[in-house]
């Protein structure tokens, strides 16, 4: 497939309104995660395209921004990425840590007991998002972050 065969057929699924996958029929964009220990993201949605990125990082969030057939367009925190087969892609939420020593909280409250300092680059998985704030589980602790200290949750998000 040419690449402007794929660019007519992704342009209506670009634009940043909120839009349906004409695969899944989900919203675009949406947040994934990286299943896999390593992912290929790739120039184009075919295993023939050249490789731009391996993520090495399982858990990873990731957000879709297109899809064709078996392959979603995805982008990392700094607005890398490519197209990944959907296999290495899983549903469950996540989230990294975009601020160094943030606390996380017992409570959705900034003077609720801090239950440690999380480094930037922390992936935890996300529990619920209300009102500014996300539950997350990092490992044995569930606690609370404020949501702009996140990467992996659009702003005004609810969910739980």
């Amino acid at each position: 497939m040419t690449a402007a065969a794929v660019a007519a057929i992704l342009l209506p699924v670009m634009s940043l309104a909120q839009q349906r996958g004409p695969v899944t029929n989900l919203p675009l964009p949406r947040f994934v995660s990286l299943k896999a220990g390593e992912g290929n993201a790739r120039r184009g949605p075919d295993l023939s395209h050249r490789i731009d990125w391996v993520y090495k990082r399982r858990d990873l969030p990731l957000r879709v921004t297109a899809e064709f057939e078996h392959w979603r367009r995805v982008e990392d925190m700094d607005g890398q990425g490519g197209w990944m087969h959907y296999a290495l892609l899983s549903g469950v939420r996540t989230a990294l840590i975009n601020t160094d020593m943030t606390a996380l909280r017992a409570q959705p409250d900034a003077d609720a007991r801090e239950l440690a300092l999380l480094e930037r680059g922390v992936i935890g998985s996300l529990q619920s998002c209300e009102s500014g704030w996300c539950q997350i589980d990092i490992d044995d602790l569930q606690g609370w972050l404020p949501r702009a200290a996140l990467w992996g949750v659009e702003s005004g998000e609810v969910f739980d």
